[in-house]
């Protein structure tokens, strides 16, 4: 598939890359490392990334400015989105052929074309082993650029590599990538810096959040609790893991008040989550999914499903 992927890409003068709303560094690290690859290898093809900028991230990139004209006669490859409601950015559906590289499970089997691994630790690591084919088919070569990008997408969707999902494959990646002339020591010091502004708000988590008997719990996060922390709404995305470590706990959300919706950020240590967040606007992996809700009300709906899920694991 890797190597029909490659075939397809040097088809096209214009390649617009997309990857899911509310972007993590996996969304960032597949989709720029991505262009960051395809414009080092194929200079004379126009290579744009696309979606709503998060400051957050800005440590990392800032997508381009794409118009609808952009995609006449492009290729438009979607990373690290598992169905098309997250897609982020207007117009994907636009050019001559869709392609989904992603390692959620394919519940919503999207575009022309798909590569699908949901063996792989990100959506990055897969980027990587598409450069291994380009290197050993087309000559490809791995820019500092790209690398920071993969290096960063790893360990942001690996915990630091402290998750699961970092295999051996997954340190054999990073090892490459980490020979790449990169500043890993300020990467990882602008993590940090995210990680440190939400210590005191993953404090209150602990202190606050509610659980039955079953091992069902959420902790809602609403607008005053948020600026009472002077957290971001995007910057909660880094205390989604903080429940996983407390005892008796099953699966958990953390909802997050926004001026217009309620995010849903759900993760699980054994019932099946990803088709309760599809009920709600949402998607991702079986154990760790996301969704949208629209009223408190909704969201209690969501807790007494999840809940329900826990009682018959």
């Amino acid at each position: 598939m890797k190597r029909q992927i490659i075939d397809t890409i040097e088809q096209y003068e214009t390649i617009i890359i997309h990857r899911h709303v509310r972007p993590d560094p996996d969304a960032y690290g597949s989709q720029m490392g991505l262009k960051a690859l395809l414009e080092n290898n194929y200079p004379e093809k126009r290579v744009l990334a696309a979606g709503t900028h998060d400051v957050l991230l800005n440590y990392l990139s800032k997508p381009d400015e794409v118009t609808e004209e952009d995609y006449n006669g492009a290729l438009v490859i979607v990373t690290d989105t598992a169905n098309t409601d997250r897609i982020d950015g207007s117009y994907f559906d636009r050019g001559a052929l869709l392609l989904k590289i992603d390692h959620h499970p394919n519940e919503d089997p999207y575009g022309d074309e798909r590569w699908v691994n949901t063996d792989a630790s990100s959506c990055s690591e897969m980027i990587y082993t598409l450069y291994e084919e380009g290197k050993a088919s087309f000559g490809w070569d791995m820019s500092p650029e790209a690398a920071r990008f993969l290096f960063a997408g790893i360990v942001g969707d690996t915990g630091r590599f402290m998750f699961q999902s970092a295999t051996e494959k997954t340190f054999e990646v990073a090892s490459s990538l980490i020979k790449q002339n990169f500043d890993r020591t300020q990467l990882f010091a602008d993590m940090y810096e995210v990680d440190r502004k939400i210590l005191h708000l993953q404090g209150y988590i602990y202190q606050n959040f509610t659980i039955d008997e079953n091992g069902a719990a959420y902790i809602k996060l609403t607008q005053e609790i948020l600026k009472q922390f002077d957290v971001t709404v995007a910057e909660t995305s880094e205390l989604v893991g903080s429940l996983g470590n407390v005892k008796g706990i099953c699966a958990w959300i953390i909802f997050v008040e926004e001026d217009d919706q309620i995010r849903v950020r759900l993760r699980s240590k054994g019932p099946v989550i990803n088709k309760l967040a599809m009920q709600y606007n949402g998607g991702g992996h079986p154990l760790a999914s996301g969704a949208t809700v629209y009223s408190w009300e909704e969201a209690d709906e969501v807790i007494g499903k999840l809940q329900e899920l826990c009682r018959n694991y």
